[in-house]
Parts: structure tokens; sequence; C-alpha cells
């Protein structure tokens, strides 16, 4: 009954996080600490950012795998796919919709002017949680230049293809620490395949079915399961990829279309990989608004899924593996590196916004709220939409 009670909880956590969290993983990784760890307690800041770590060596959707990977060491797989239907379907839903609308009307008439002031509260987001970090695990020489070089690499750069490469790095200079770590009761490592076969399974056997029948719902399908394999970085990356296939190469939809799509991706909470069902339900257009919805549906699965089960993998034995004196030691890397690119969000969002007082005065207020104030994150993202529906 109490173990029930804690899943209700947590899932309804988990929808709340679904409505209110805006601006991409980076930003939810601050909306996360707020209320995942501060407010609830599920985890520390220590274990949120090394999960963090984890999922930026992944392919697939960070923020989600965070919660995901949350969920199974909670309750195990079939609780982590229920996590992931609560956490994606308010943005699936509202990216699939959009997709309806959009193929029976003129994108002109659509105005993502209401996300006006999300974006620079996204920023003093951001803001607030690469201060609570650095304050709390940043706590030595080595921490603070790798921290440093992190974020100069990170702002300068900016490839999602390097962030696995300098968590890897960070981690191999700490590691060479490891005498300074205590010696931990080791359990044997136990890996349970399943969720990997399966991955893998799935993508061979889709891939097979699609080329064969030449159904263009299997082939959605394999499409986006391909890319959810495969992308590293998060929803910004998402776009070339989903651009180059669904409108250069196999004109699903117009430029015009996919950048009009992609705005309001930007102006509705959860998840940024929710992008994806609205570029499924305006490929299924032909088949009508249920080809459209089914669209949605399986371009959701087939971008989600593949993270989740890699992170279902993982998380299984990585509190057995961090319990290794070198793994331990490498950790010290790894956080400090993660938490450079944290800090380098804050300059990497701000650049779409315009430098202005306005700006400059949410940013500090939405730090200083955060920092000082007990107001609950939610209602800052709610008082922002509501000041843009008014006034943007």
């Amino acid at each position: 009954m109490v173990r029930n009670i804690r899943y209700l909880i947590y899932l309804k956590d988990i929808f709340i996080l679904s409505l209110t969290t805006f601006g991409g993983a980076t930003a939810h990784f601050a909306f996360f600490l707020d209320h995942l760890v501060y407010k609830r307690g599920y985890l520390t800041e220590k274990e949120l950012i090394e999960m963090n770590a984890l999922c930026q060596m992944l392919p697939g959707p960070s923020s989600t795998q965070i919660l995901t990977g949350l969920a199974t060491k909670i309750g195990g797989a079939p609780f982590a796919f229920l996590t992931l239907f609560v956490w994606v379907i308010p943005g699936v839903a509202l990216m699939t919709a959009f997709g309806i609308i959009m193929s029976n009307i003129d994108e002109n008439q659509l105005s993502t002017h209401f996300l006006t002031f999300v974006q620079p509260i996204a920023v003093g987001f951001v803001a607030a949680a690469a201060y609570r970090i650095v304050k709390k695990v940043i706590r030595s020489k080595t921490s603070v230049i790798l921290l440093v070089i992190s974020a100069a690499i990170s702002v300068w750069i900016n490839s999602p293809y390097l962030f696995p490469v300098l968590i890897l790095v960070g981690g191999f200079i700490t590691a060479f620490k490891y005498k300074s770590q205590p010696i931990e009761e080791k359990e044997k490592i136990k890996i349970r395949w399943t969720a990997l076969i399966i991955w893998i399974s799935v993508l061979v056997l889709i891939a097979v079915i699609g080329l064969f029948t030449q159904s263009l719902p299997i082939r959605l399908l394999e499409n986006f399961y391909r890319n959810g394999s495969l992308i590293f970085g998060g929803g910004q990356v998402l776009i070339p990829f989903l651009y180059t296939e669904f409108v250069d190469f196999k004109d699903y939809l117009s430029s015009s279309e996919f950048l009009s799509g992609f705005a309001i991706a930007q102006a509705i909470p959860g998840p940024t990989f929710s992008f994806a069902s609205y570029i499924g339900a305006l490929s299924m257009r032909e088949y009508g608004v249920w080809g459209e919805i089914l669209g949605g549906f399986l371009a959701a699965v087939g971008i989600f899924v593949p993270g989740t089960l890699m992170m279902i993998f993982l998380i299984r034995f990585w509190d057995q593996l961090k319990k290794f004196r070198i793994i331990k030691a490498s950790l010290e890397g790894i956080t400090a590196v993660s938490s450079g690119m944290v800090v380098a969000a804050i300059f990497l969002l701000f650049e779409p916004v315009q430098a202005n007082l306005l700006n400059f005065s949410l940013i500090i207020g939405t730090l200083a709220i955060l920092l000082f104030t007990k107001i609950p994150a939610p209602y800052v993202v709610l008082i922002g939409l509501l000041a843009g529906f008014l006034f943007g």
C-alpha cells in the first residue's frame, strides 16, 4: 500500500513537471533539481548530476532518460515506461494536434508571442541550477579547473558530439586519484541484458518489415526509432537530423511547415523530442485525421523508446559499478565537466534572447526568487506564460 502511494506521488510529480518545464533538456535539469531533489528528495544533487552525466553519454532524450532512470530504481522497468507515458503525453498530444492544425490552416496564423517572457525565465532557472551545483559538488582545484575548461569548450565549440568525449576525458583525468578513495565492499556486477536485446531486436525487426512491406506507418516508426537510437545532445540536435531526412530527402513536409512546428515546440512544456510527433502527424496527412494521430503516436514511440531501453539497461548496475574506486574517483571529473556544461548553458540559452533591460531583469528576478524565496518553480513559469498572453 505504501509503495503504491509512493508510485502515485512520483507519477503526479512527473505530470506536474510535464506541464511546467520549458526550455529543453538543460533547463529541465534546473526544474528537476528544484522539484525532485530539494522539494521531494528522490535523490541528491550529486546523484542527479551523475545521472545527467550518464545520460549525456547516451543517445536519446536526456531529460526523459533521467526521469525513467529514476523510475527504474523506484519501481523497475514497467514503472519506467509508465513514467515515460506520463512525462511525454502532454507534449506529444499538443504537437500531434498542431500537426493536424498545420495540415488544415495557413501556418502564418500561428503565433508564439506568448512565449516572450518564458525564455529569459528559463535562463534564470539554469543560472540558479548552476549556482547550486557549483556550491555543492565542486570541492577541489582539479574540479574547478575541469569545470572552467568544460564550460569554455562547450560555449566555444557547442557540438553535442563533444559532450560525451568531454565527460569521458574528465572522468579519465580524476580516475588517477583512485587511491584516495575508501575501499568499499563490492558485489559482483549482475548485468541484465533484456532491455539491450529488446532495443536491438526491435530496431532490426521494424527495419526488415518496413523494407519488405513498404508500409508508411512502419517506415515512419523505423525512421524515428533509428534517430532516437543515434542522436546525442538533446532536442536541439534532433532538428538537423529530422530536417535532412523528412524535408530534404523524403519531402514529407515543407521547410516552412518544419520551422513553424519547431517554433511551436519551443512554446510547449515537456521534452523537446515531442517535436517528432508533429512531423509524424504531417507525414501521415494523406490518411486523414486518424492517420495523423497514428503518425504522431508512432513518431513518439520511435523517438522515446530506444533511449528509455538503454537507460533501463545501464541504471540497473550503475550503483554497483560506482563502488569500484577507479569509477568513484572518475565521478569527480565527470560531475565537474557536467557542471561546466550547465554553466555553459547559461550563455548558450541567452544567445537568442534579446539583450535588453526587461530580459536582464527577468533573469535576475527569476534567479533571486529561486535562491531566496520558497515560491514553487512551476508558479514562476505560469506567471511568465500569463504575462506573455497579456503583454507579449
